[in-house]
């Protein structure tokens, strides 16, 4: 039997045709089986401590892993000589091999920080610097590390004020914000996940205290729905803070509490009315009607450019108090009462400063 012509992978056809080389392609060294060995990855990171821990449910192919792992180093090569900085599509692709392979780390609620600071925080950066130019004040008060509760007014009709915030501070002070989200949040398609792999959780005492006697910030917004869907005309009028369990939580750990005002968040979706009949229906607290939906559809769900301002107030402190004062009853609706009045008066002088809603 005669031999058998071997056409050159990548060649696309004999010798000769097409790319008139014998040498293969760049797509076919990339699939081409590698020696067994360590990685150049490996190899750099040799004997250091790995923290990062593999999902069960993890498994892709060994040949996955090769290939994305070569392109990135490759692509880091030719775009970074003299060991610059690696090329964002390296980055991309070292990222890309981490999810595939489930070398990532989650906590035990489900935060995803590599998922948060690579994806979340980039998607809704442009909205804060371009659209909201939020100016951020008294950030130095915001303690730099252990655990504090932060806490908020919440407006808007939708909540992208607890967004923002959060985006604010992992920016601009190296802290992830732990949210304290409502019922309605873990109960919704697609937000719910998003929402644990954002780091959020449950607003109940016991994930508040594990939380922030691990150190974490956690943030809360005590209003909740009824903050968030008042009707425009009572803008910047906060409402109850619930029955203190905020201040509860922060008291039984011995931390500090960060009163935070937010100005710009109302404008956003001016609530001028509400379907409560369709709202009961569709089991959500309300249904909004603004000035734009859904008179012109998904052009309404465009939020107006408002201008924000992000003001952080001076730290209450919780821990020169008695054992036992977490139960105070009376303690603990004082303390309320003074974190909602120093918001309330703080919203009050920054309204007074503003100049105009959108510059």
């Amino acid at each position: 039997m005669a031999d058998a012509d071997v056409i050159p992978i990548g060649t696309r056809g004999r010798p000769g045709r097409g790319s008139r080389t014998t040498s293969p392609s760049r797509a076919s060294r990339l699939l081409a089986p590698r020696p067994r060995g360590p990685s150049k990855r490996a190899a750099a990171g040799a004997g250091r401590e790995q923290t990062a821990r593999t999902r069960p449910d993890a498994s892709v192919p060994e040949d996955v892993d090769d290939v994305v792992e070569q392109a990135a180093a490759e692509l880091g090569e030719e775009a970074s000589p003299g060991g610059a900085a690696p090329d964002p599509i390296a980055r991309a692709l070292a990222f890309l091999r981490r999810r595939l392979t489930g070398d990532y780390e989650i906590d035990e609620i489900g935060f995803d920080a590599e998922l948060t600071s690579s994806v979340l925080m980039p998607l809704l950066r442009p909205l804060a610097e371009k659209w909201f130019r939020i100016e951020v004040r008294g950030l130095s008060r915001v303690p730099a590390e252990g655990g504090a509760l932060l806490v908020a007014n919440h407006s808007g009709t939708v909540p992208m004020d607890a967004l923002m915030t959060s985006l604010v501070l992992h920016d601009r002070a190296g802290r992830y914000l732990r949210a304290l989200g409502a019922d309605l949040v873990f109960t919704l398609p697609f937000v719910s996940e998003l929402a644990r792999k954002a780091g959020a959780t449950l607003a109940c005492a016991e994930d508040a205290e594990r939380m922030l006697g691990d150190g974490e910030l956690v943030g809360v917004w005590p209003e909740g729905f009824k903050g968030v869907g008042k009707p425009f005309a009572e803008r910047y009028q906060l409402r109850r803070f619930g029955r203190g369990g905020f201040v509860s939580a922060a008291i039984r750990t011995g931390v500090p509490i960060v009163p935070c005002s937010i100005v710009g968040a109302e404008e956003i979706y001016p609530l001028i009315g509400d379907i409560p009949a369709l709202a009961r229906l569709l089991k959500v607290p309300y249904l909004p009607l603004t000035p734009l939906f859904p008179w012109l559809g998904p052009l309404g769900l465009v939020p107006l450019p408002s201008k924000w301002v992000i003001e952080f107030g001076e730290p209450i402190r919780t821990d020169a108090w008695r054992d036992g004062a977490a139960d105070d009853p009376m303690l603990v609706l004082n303390v309320t009462d003074q974190v909602r009045e120093t918001i309330q008066q703080t919203l009050y002088t920054l309204l007074m400063h503003r100049k105009h809603v959108f510059f």
